[in-house]
Formats: structure tokens, C-alpha cells, sequence
């Protein structure tokens, strides 16, 4: 028999939740269908996980600086086995209590299984057959493991699996310099391992600004990390108990040794098994939904959010994605994707907050920028903490005042950077950002004083 509902969501992740219970308080009714954990990757694999092994290993590093504030902590050691119940029972806690309010949500059904289209109206869920009127797939992504030669022969991690670990690797290698790779690097380093990083790029986090990542760079490497750039011939071997790993033919030693190797090069939408085909629902080549800028897919009834759409790869995109469609559907707006800025952080210690146009992007861009940089030297809270890395950035376009992007590199640079992303969403200029009264004393108080002081 066939269920019908006025909507359903295929997927329990940052947007789908948001959107089942956003449609059935319209009274409608709406089939939420999850194949395995509600919450998605940021519950059970991304952010909420990585974060709190942030905070343990931050705890540590702080910890071994004790003496460096005039306190006496003794020696430091880490208890992984503790480290990951902790991380285990916030998790947790983050899922069951979603799952909760889902099953507690009038007119929304919460149904376990593979979703699979059978037409443009029908799915398939476990022995269930389901009807909509609209559907909205909110299926994510998942870490993908290249076929570089001889990783057939040794086992290898993803950044789920790694999460799963019982004990701490003595030596980690990972593959990927960009932003999981590096923050599990600096995240194992803390708790005691050795760590190498090897990178196929000459620079780590290669769509940032140059001076960003050499400041990333020297960050990592002054904390014991080794970094491999220009690996140009990854390959993997046993080595007894250990694992080679391949990095560059022509300089260097041309090998690491690791008793892990993490893969962290990349991620692919969880769209191959949806039937999609049978929707008529079309995908780019790499499997990505193709969705306008309302996030609707070629199928008129049927909208694409989140990492599957290809429109971003961070939590908060995905619940704007969410954002917009509802705003769309149920308030009658006319929200747009492009028009949202880019704004996403990296978290190793200090992170590093992003927003709109590295100067590089700019002045690809035909921008004529004038640039104002700030060292974390010269910001009081800095110092005052102890944690003088990294720099504020600013770019601003020379002709109209425009800010075009941030970059803050240092202590508090996920937090302070949001000044810089509301007064880029409201239209405010560089000059007018200078008239800005801020608290002291904090980070967010010195990026008025760099937009004031921009180079010619």
C-alpha cells in the first residue's frame, strides 16, 4: 500500500530536520526518512565530533603552557580512551535529543531505511512506498579514498573511521593539507602522536592567500608537525607493521612512514543509490545535484540542500539552504543563493575565520584593492592571552569602498570575523567601518583600526 504525505525529506541532516518540522507546523504531512543516523555528517562525523577533540586537545596544549602564565600543572598526560567518551557522549546527546523532537513533532513521520525513487512522486523506504507532492533530498556527503597505487594493499582511514579509533596511532600520516586534514593533524599532534602531513599542492589550503597559508604552515610545523608539499607521487606499501607512504620523486626523502595514514582529499554526494534517474532528477559529473538558485533541481516539486547540491560543504550553508527554500515556499519570498557571501572558518589553534574574496580572488577578479593587514603583535587580547600567531586581513576595493573580504588569523578569528560578514551583508563600507565603537579589550576591537589604516 502506499503512504501518501504532502512532502517528504530524504535525509536527517542540518537542513532536512529544519524543514520537516518547518512544514508540518503549516499543518502539512511530511515523511522524514534518515537510512542511519539522524543529525547527518556535522551530528555524528563532522563538526560536533571534531570539535569537542578541538577543545580536549587545546586543553592539553594549554595545559603544557602552564608555566608560561606563572601556574605549576605537573606533567600532562592524555587519556584517550577519556577524550573519546567525551566526545562519544556529546555526540550522542546532539543526536538523541534531534531524534527526540523529530518523533515528537505533530504531522511529521520519522521513517528508517535507503530512500530510492521509483517515479517523480513515489519513493521507496525499507518495505514502505511513499507519495509526495514535493520532495526535498538532503543526503550529503561522504569522504572518498583515490585509487592511489597500492592503497589496495594497506589499510587506510577516513575522517569517519578515524573518529572510531581505540587507542593513538604512535605515528599518523595523512594524506590532504587542506581543512579536516589539518585540523586532525594539529588535533593527534596535541594528544601526543607523531604527525605528518603530505600535501600534492606546493602549499597547504591552496585557496587561501599565500601569506595565510605560510602563516598556517608555520603554525603546524612549530608544533612538531611535519609538512610534505608538492607530493607528486603518493603511493602506499606495507612496511611490516607500518605503512609507506609515497611523496615526491624528486626531492626529499621520497617516503613517510606511518603506523595510520589518514585520506583526507576530498568528498562525493551520497546521490549514486538515490534513483534519481527515475525522478528525472539531473547531476553534474560528479555526481551533484543540479539545483538554481532557489536550490530547486530539473524536477519542478523537487529541491536539492545542503552538501549534495554542490553549493557548499559547511553546516551553515546547508541550513541556509534551508533558510531559502522555506522562505520561498511557505513565506513567499524570493531568497537566492548567490546572494549569500562565503564565509567559513578553519579550526586548528590559532583558527583561522573567512569571508568573501582572498586578494588573490579579487584582483582575478578585476578588483583594483587596497589591502590593510594587522599582526596579532599588535592586538591586545592577543598578547594579553599569550597567543600572538596569525594577523587580520582586509580587502577592500579601491574604487568604491566596498569590503570585498576578511581573513583573521589568530586567536578569537572565528568569532571576531563575523563583524566583517554582517557589515559585508548590510552594505557597509571600509570607511564607515572605521566610525565603529567595539568593546575593549577583544580581537573584533582592532578590525575598525585595520580598515582604517588600508595600504594605498
Amino acid at each position: 500500500m502506499t503512504r501518501r504525505f504532502d512532502a517528504i525529506v530524504i535525509g536527517a541532516g542540518q537542513a532536512g530536520p529544519s524543514m520537516a518540522g518547518r512544514i508540518a507546523a503549516t499543518g502539512q504531512k511530511v515523511a522524514l526518512i534518515e537510512r542511519k543516523l539522524v543529525g547527518g555528517t556535522c551530528v555524528n562525523s563532522g563538526c560536533t565530533p571534531t570539535k569537542t577533540l578541538v577543545a580536549s586537545a587545546y586543553a592539553a596544549h594549554l595545559a603544557r603552557r602552564a608555566g608560561d602564565f606563572g601556574v605549576s600543572a605537573g606533567p600532562v598526560g592524555v587519556d584517550f580512551a577519556a577524550v573519546m567518551a567525551r566526545k562519544d557522549k556529546i555526540v550522542g546527546a546532539s543526536r538523541s535529543n534531534l531524534e527526540a523532537w523529530l518523533k515528537g513533532l505533530a504531522n511529521c513521520t520519522l521513517i528508517e531505511g535507503q530512500a530510492r525513487f521509483l517515479s517523480p512522486t513515489t519513493v521507496q523506504a525499507g518495505d514502505d512506498v511513499l507519495e509526495a507532492g514535493r520532495f526535498f533530498i538532503n543526503v550529503g556527503c561522504r569522504a572518498i579514498a583515490p585509487d592511489f597505487p597500492g592503497r589496495d594493499q594497506v589499510r587506510t582511514l577516513t575522517s569517519t573511521r578515524l573518529l572510531e579509533l581505540d587507542a593513538l596511532p604512535p605515528r599518523l600520516v595523512i594524506v590532504g593539507g587542506s581543512y579536516i586534514g589539518l585540523e586532525f593533524a594539529q588535533i593527534f599532534r596535541r594528544f601526543g602522536c607523531a604527525v605528518t602531513v603530505v600535501e600534492k599542492m606546493p602549499r597547504l589550503i591552496s585557496r587561501e592567500d599565500e601569506g595565510v597559508s605560510d602563516a598556517i604552515r608555520e603554525a603546524l610545523e612549530a608544533e612538531g608537525i611535519v609538512i610534505r608539499c608538492d607530493a607528486e607521487c603518493i603511493s602506499f606499501a606495507p612496511r611490516g607493521a607500518e605503512i609507506a607512504v609515497g611523496v615526491n620523486c624528486a626531492a626529499g626523502e621520497p617516503e613517510e612512514l606511518g603506523s595510520h595514514v589518514l585520506l583526507a582529499v576530498g568528498r562525493r554526494p551520497n546521490t549514486d543509490d538515490l534513483g534519481l534517474d527515475a525522478a528525472g532528477v539531473k547531476v553534474d559529473a560528479h555526481g551533484y545535484i543540479q539545483v538554481d538558485d532557489g536550490l530547486r533541481t530539473s524536477v519542478p516539486h523537487i529541491w536539492a540542500l545542503g552538501d549534495c547540491n554542490g553549493r557548499g560543504a559547511f553546516t551553515h550553508t546547508s541550513y541556509n539552504d534551508y533558510e531559502i527554500a522555506a522562505a520561498n515556499l511557505i513565506d513567499g519570498a524570493h531568497r537566492r543563493v548567490s546572494d549569500r557571501i562565503p564565509a567559513y572558518a578553519l579550526y586548528i589553534d590559532p583558527p583561522l575565520g573567512r569571508v568573501g574574496l582572498t586578494e588573490a580572488e579579487a584582483r582575478a577578479k578585476g578588483h583594483s584593492v587596497r589591502i590593510g593587514v594587522r599582526p596579532m603583535t599588535q592586538v591586545g587580547r592577543a598578547v594579553e592571552k599569550g597567543e600572538t600567531r596569525g594577523f587580520i586581513k582586509v580587502v577592500v576595493d579601491r574604487d568604491t569602498d566596498a569590503i570585498l573580504g576578511a581573513a583573521i588569523f589568530g586567536v578569537g578569528g572565528d568569532e571576531a570575523i563575523h563583524g566583517v560578514i554582517e557589515a559585508m551583508a548590510a552594505g557597509v563600507t571600509a570607511t564607515a567601518y572605521t566610525h565603529v565603537m567595539a568593546i575593549h579589550p577583544t580581537v573584533s576591537e582592532l578590525v575598525p583600526t585595520v580598515f582604517g589604516e588600508l595600504s594605498p
